[in-house]
């Protein structure tokens, strides 16, 4: 019984331990992360012409393109002010937020 128990323990903390990862909220982190500012608040209207309208993009499009410009693989003259900022997202805020992303209409 004493063994089920710690068994049951300590499957309760591994499972709680992962939660934040899968409870992170892409709406929330798309206005957190200041995504907002060059995006707009519907991802739709970008405040410049030149920067992309992120909703509807491919998840796995997205994704891939905040890993790159993180990690500086895509470094082109668009991509200055988002490197700025992707030092503070962590792979899986960014897999939350191409999800949250790809389901805008």
């Amino acid at each position: 019984m004493k063994q089920t128990l710690l068994i049951a323990a300590v499957l309760g903390v591994t499972a709680s331990a992962s939660l934040p990862a899968l409870a992170l909220d892409g709406a929330a982190l798309f206005q957190e992360k200041t995504c907002t500012a060059c995006h707009g608040k519907d991802a739709k209207k970008p405040l410049m012409p030149n920067y992309p309208k992120l909703a509807g993009q491919n998840a796995a499009y997205a994704e891939q393109q905040m890993k790159d410009i993180k990690s500086g693989a895509r470094n082109n003259g668009q991509t200055a002010a988002m490197k700025g900022v992707m030092h503070l997202v962590s792979d899986e805020e960014i897999k939350a937020l191409s999800e949250y992303l790809s389901k805008l209409k």
